[in-house]
């Protein structure tokens, strides 16, 4: 079995981060066949994915995504290619979503 762990840490707090995992989630399933399983905590989120030949966490903190995951024997072989296409998923999703400017009060013309 190849095992693959990817860390990422953010600056999105867990609501946004909640979002980008979900947004994570529903791509895993739509482009790989997936079945993930959501779960929302006070404090971290975890989501579960498989498929055969694969299994897996991405977990979800208001700073930090950690996804492990455990390859099959047949699919360990692919091991650095999958990497990469999560890595990359992971990666764009992020890029995304930024954080939100903070608003500044602004000064009103005279008219």
């Amino acid at each position: 079995m190849a095992d693959i762990h990817i860390e990422r840490e953010h600056t999105l707090g867990l609501a946004a981060a909640r979002k980008l995992a979900w947004k994570w989630a529903e791509q895993a399933e739509e482009e790989f066949d997936m079945s993930c399983t959501y779960e929302e905590g006070a404090r971290e989120d975890a989501v579960q994915f498989t498929r055969s030949g694969v299994s897996g966490c991405l977990q979800v903190t208001a700073n930090r995504f950690v996804l492990d995951a455990k390859l099959g024997f047949l699919l360990g072989a692919f091991k650095d290619r999958i990497e990469a296409e999560i890595v990359s998923n992971l990666d764009t999703l992020l890029a995304g979503k930024k954080p939100a400017a903070k608003k500044t009060a602004g000064k009103k013309k005279a008219t």
